[in-house]
């Protein structure tokens, strides 16, 4: 889980319109633009997948249970979370430490742990068919 830099070795700032290019990007099935209080957010098979804190003014993604804290303790120059998104599997990632690679990553990571099993499974033997 280490969100050092990327292969190419660049973080770097980000906002909201490359964020929702690089997660629309990654070109997952059952996953949709739409809002929630009335901020654009990203949602993976129905559910909160990734958007931006207005209030904070970076990105938030979606986390598996448990790793927000090793994601913290690992790089809190990268990650971080407030009070109010303390009691969700959420995380913030601080905009100017932003790195595209390890978020694409963690984005595809969290897409299949969100994934209804089944449909999971289908698709992965699509995606081998394929190849």
């Amino acid at each position: 889980m280490e969100a050092r830099k990327s292969d190419n070795g660049k973080m770097g700032t980000v906002d909201w319109e490359q964020l929702r290019a690089l997660a629309l990007g990654l070109g997952l099935p059952r996953v949709e633009e739409t809002t929630s209080w009335g901020q654009p957010t990203i949602k993976a098979h129905g559910k909160l997948w990734v958007f931006w804190s207005p209030a904070e003014d970076c990105p938030v993604l979606k986390t598996i249970p448990g790793e927000r804290d090793l994601l913290i303790e690992g790089a809190a120059d990268v990650f971080f979370v407030t009070p109010h998104y303390q009691r969700h599997d959420l995380v913030l990632i601080r905009k100017n430490a932003f790195d595209p690679e390890w978020t694409k990553r963690y984005l595809q990571k969290t897409w299949e742990w969100m994934a209804p099993k089944r449909f999971l499974k289908k698709w992965k033997e699509e995606q081998a068919d394929r190849n």
